[in-house]
């Protein structure tokens, strides 16, 4: 995915972290991606949700709450409430840019946050949210932290380890996590919403879900995450969550209007990235791509795979059904296409050419399935592969005529 540096001014004077996945295609909406609590932008879960949301043409931001990754303020002093501010100045990064309600989503303090910055944000503004691993309860976070909390509440500020690492932390940043009541804030909440929890989480029990899950309005629905850890370390936990989440998404994040679906032949529009481009037709889209050799995403077949792709499904239709007609005992084709750049080199009966011009060459090979099949049924299926529309469209005399749209 074409991935874009983003900077977020925040009220508070300093600026926040992020990275915007854009789809190889076109754009049928945005959303925003809130991290774990300590995690950053870079977290598994973080970077394998945006990809997926970009590669079903939501554009998806993530970015480092205040004092963490690339974003600057000091952790230590921010809280949640800071938290819940910084997804609101995304937001609106994201609004002024797409100009459409966002989808949230927000991992483990993250998922909380979301919950909370909806009301803040403002629901005309939130297409639907979905949270992985969320608690129901903000001051949870605080039995994660390893330090003595009650001198903090005395001498104002100490230092504390939060899964691994060092943090100075002040009585300001426990007030803001304890005074925040969650499942009041998801009450209100008139959004669709989706849980996605894992009954063996052992730092946010699932009995989070259930009082989340409880306290929301409908539409609301539950995806349960059997076997994952909380932070979705394994590279299929994290891709599971990613992929519900764009299936759900596509329902409150429909297909744009003003999308080109022609009538006949197809639409092709220049996305992101560096070759991307997305194709329509009449009823269906797809991206086409290039390699990352030739400096591509590589989110889609090159055009001469689907150039290949052409003659070969062409074929391999033309063959069973012509069988079929017949009713002889075929049971399926493999066609392998390839392209040749120079036959010329490869082929001593080839004609000399014009100048400037160039013989190319598609080579086919064929592969009949059905024992039952005789000889003279194989050859005649195979005859019958040459007289396909595609084999005969690009053997025949074919003019392209260019002129420019309005």
């Amino acid at each position: 995915m074409p991935t874009e540096t983003i900077t977020i001014a925040t009220d508070a004077g300093h600026d926040l972290s992020g990275s915007l996945e854009l789809p190889t295609g076109l754009v049928r909406g945005a959303a925003l991606f809130a991290h774990c609590f300590t995690c950053t932008k870079q977290s598994r879960a973080a970077i394998s949700i945006a990809r997926a949301l970009a590669r079903e043409g939501i554009a998806c931001l993530r970015f480092d709450f205040t004092g963490l990754g690339g974003s600057e303020g000091e952790f230590g002093r921010a809280g949640f409430a800071t938290d819940v501010a910084d997804l609101v100045a995304a937001a609106e990064e994201l609004l002024d840019r797409f100009a459409q309600p966002l989808l949230l989503v927000g991992h483990s303090l993250g998922g909380a946050a979301v919950l909370a910055a909806a009301d803040d944000l403002g629901f005309d503004k939130v297409a639907a949210i979905a949270t992985i691993g969320a608690p129901s309860d903000v001051p949870h976070v605080l039995q994660r932290i390893d330090g003595d909390i009650e001198a903090i509440r005395k001498e104002g500020e100490g230092e504390v380890t939060i899964g691994g690492r060092d943090f100075s932390l002040s009585r300001d940043f426990l007030e803001k996590v304890e005074n925040i009541d969650l499942l009041e804030e998801v009450g209100r909440i008139r959004r669709p919403l989706l849980f996605l929890h894992s009954p063996t989480d052992d730092i946010v029990g699932i009995e989070n879900a259930s009082a989340l899950f409880g306290a929301a309005k409908h539409p609301k629905s539950f995806v349960s995450l059997e076997g994952a850890d909380h932070l979705l370390l394994k590279d299929a936990d994290a891709q599971f969550a990613a992929s519900v989440i764009a299936a759900w998404a596509s329902r409150y994040i429909p297909m744009r209007d003003d999308w080109p679906m022609p009538e006949e032949g197809v639409v092709v529009k220049t996305g992101h990235g560096k070759f991307g481009t997305e194709v329509h037709t009449k009823t269906h889209r797809f991206i086409a791509d290039e390699p990352r050799s030739y400096g591509g995403d590589d989110t889609g077949p090159t055009p001469y795979d689907l150039l290949n792709a052409a003659l070969g499904t062409c074929t391999a239709m033309t063959m069973k059904m012509y069988a079929d007609r017949k009713g002889w005992p075929l049971e399926g084709v493999t066609v392998e296409v390839t392209h040749e750049r120079n036959h010329a080199s490869t082929c001593d009966h080839v004609e000399a050419m014009q100048e400037g011009n160039q013989l190319q060459a598609l080579n086919r090979k064929i592969e009949l399935h059905g024992d039952a099949l005789d000889d003279e049924q194989r050859e005649k299926i195979i005859e019958i592969a040459d007289k396909c529309p595609v084999h005969r469209t690009l053997e025949g005399e074919l003019h392209i005529h260019t002129e420019e749209g309005a």
